[in-house]
């Protein structure tokens, strides 16, 4: 009940934390940017060979001490911060990537973001996506719709998937167009998940993919602007994602507006599975 409680009152609240937060976190990062230019911030590898620079760690630190002191009863669970498995028992936590697009941050391409979710009993309640070096904030409460710089947003009104703007990985975005016979205008690569998420629920994109192996980092802040701008988050099977759960990888998914996510998916379906039959054979 006291979840729920908060859903209903207090989500818009949380928000506005969030927002706050995101901002002064991304002011932190800019300090470490050079647009056009690679960052002097000193740059190491992660074990999986990801790099990781000082302005990630500094932005986390930042949020990690803003956001505890601001949802003392929360979890939290970030990608530069050692999971502490506790979170699992907690019914709320903080999900934060400190710089999605680390690697566009160093090279000084603008599209990277600092993205914030505070989810409530596995589902996001309040998010932001902020992106500081084109000064874009996306930001959504559950049930009070979603925006961009405090206008509202929604997802794209487009009606059919042949000739949909998608970004997306290049190999999936080809295999659905070969496998479902279809022409889509694939946007160069936009190299944060949450960004690219974040374009979809404003209409800028009408459709998003992400390959498997995306975290609960890189993706719940974005769900929830997503879905509070009449969008939907899915798996390939069309389930919606279930946040603080001991894995926090994900298969491949799909963004679309509500009438376009049941297309996409057949679509790529029919690229997993090869079943079209209007391809002629070996199409």
């Amino acid at each position: 009940m006291a979840d729920q409680a908060f859903i209903s009152n207090d989500a818009a609240a949380a928000r506005d934390v969030l927002i706050e937060a995101a901002r002064a976190a991304g002011r932190v990062a800019l300090a470490h940017f050079r647009a056009g230019e690679r960052t002097r911030a000193h740059i190491r590898l992660k074990g999986g060979g990801s790099p990781v620079t000082e302005a990630d760690l500094a932005v986390d630190s930042f949020l990690k001490g803003a956001l505890i002191q601001a949802f003392p009863d929360a979890g939290w669970l970030s990608e530069e911060t050692e999971d502490d498995p506790s979170r699992l028992v907690r019914s709320r936590l903080l999900v934060v990537d400190p710089i999605d697009g680390t690697r566009a941050f160093i090279d000084g391409d603008k599209r990277w973001a600092v993205s914030i979710a505070l989810v409530v009993a596995g589902r996001p309640v309040a998010g932001v996506v902020h992106a500081p070096a084109l000064d874009e904030t996306y930001a959504a409460a559950a049930g009070a719709g979603a925006s961009l710089n405090g206008r509202a947003v929604a997802v794209s009104a487009h009606a059919q998937l042949d000739g949909a703007r998608i970004g997306g990985p290049r190999s999936m975005v080809h295999a659905i167009e070969s496998g479902a016979g279809l022409s889509l205008r694939l946007e160069p690569k936009i190299p944060s998940l949450a960004y690219r998420l974040a374009l979809a629920a404003r209409g800028a994109l009408d459709l998003a993919i992400a390959s498997e192996r995306s975290h609960d980092w890189d993706v719940a802040a974005a769900d929830l602007i997503l879905a509070e701008a009449g969008g939907i988050l899915v798996d390939a099977s069309g389930e919606g994602l279930i946040y603080n759960r001991e894995e926090t990888l994900h298969p491949a998914l799909f963004a679309a507006s509500k009438k376009l996510i049941g297309p996409l998916l057949a679509a790529a379906d029919l690229a997993r599975t090869g079943r079209n039959p209007t391809l002629a054979p070996g199409a």
